[in-house]
């Protein structure tokens, strides 16, 4: 098992953060602004569908062409990289079942606490409808295959080079805002997630940005505590998607999930200081 110290001297290899997260926002946004812009054109007709579901692909993809150009001729970051989509070792049951729970129960917990507060218990009914659209391309494809693609970028490099510079809650504060500002053109693009929450009210759009900031310091405990484990923070992200729309919770229901998330990374942060507040990286 590598040490703390070789922990350390790895992440420390990640040294352009600031590179990483300009590129990775600033080309999704010129493709989806582009993506919106098309989206509202009237009257909509296939050939606006497709071309604004193709540019948002491409933003979506960008920050993993990101990581190739920064890490194609370096063989070390390469390396690492690969061989922390198969580091299971360091993976102890409580962590797989943490990835794979706190969604999930957070979000039906938050509909039971809704219940007496008048809220519907339909809300737990699986519904198999869903509440945005991703163009041409299949719902399934936002809710599995964006999170792939994006952890694929964040946590194969993004993460690590905030880590390099900044002990482990200041990076999650960090790219919790970076993230919730490379979110905000998606809310132009006509009935996608982002764009739904605004039109149902400002209040759920602020609850989705600072529902961010519990998440990401929840995935990033557990991406550290398995070894820095990619597959890890993907299927946490995947999981966050996918239980939101299996279920059909009330758009309030989401922020009393918020609360929730905030309470227990609160807890998660305070019952272990030294994880996230020392600069070396310990798991």
């Amino acid at each position: 098992m590598e040490t703390t110290v070789s922990h350390s001297e790895t992440v420390g290899r990640y040294k352009k953060p600031a590179l990483f997260f300009i590129l990775s926002t600033l080309i999704p946004w010129v493709f989806w602004f582009a993506a919106g812009k098309i989206s509202w054109i009237e009257p909509y007709q296939d050939k606006f569908l497709q071309t604004a579901s193709i540019l948002a692909c491409i933003g979506l993809l960008a920050p993993l062409g990101v990581v190739y150009w920064m890490t194609r001729k370096n063989r070390i970051l390469r390396k690492d990289i690969s061989k922390r989509f198969f580091n299971f070792r360091d993976i102890k049951p409580v962590y797989a079942l943490a990835t794979c729970l706190i969604m999930p129960i957070s979000i039906m917990l938050a509909m039971g606490i809704s219940l007496p507060f008048g809220y519907s218990s339909e809300q737990f009914i699986i519904t198999g409808n869903f509440t945005f659209s991703s163009g041409i391309f299949p719902v399934w494809f936002l809710l599995i295959l964006a999170p792939v693609i994006e952890e694929l970028a964040w946590h194969s490099y993004g993460t690590d080079s905030l880590r390099s510079k900044f002990n482990l809650f200041n990076t999650s504060l960090i790219f919790g805002a970076v993230w919730g500002v490379w979110h905000m053109p998606l809310s132009t693009i006509r009935d996608y997630y982002q764009s739904n929450l605004v039109l149902e009210g400002w209040i759920y759009g602020l609850n989705f940005l600072i529902s961010i900031i519990p998440f990401v310091i929840l995935m990033n405990w557990l991406y550290y505590k398995t070894g820095r484990n990619i597959i890890v923070a993907i299927v946490f992200h995947i999981t966050a998607g996918f239980f939101n729309e299996l279920f059909a919770p009330h758009p309030d229901s989401k922020i009393i999930q918020t609360v929730l998330l905030c309470v227990l990374a609160t807890v998660v942060v305070l019952k272990d200081k030294k994880f996230f507040f020392d600069k070396t990286i310990n798991n």
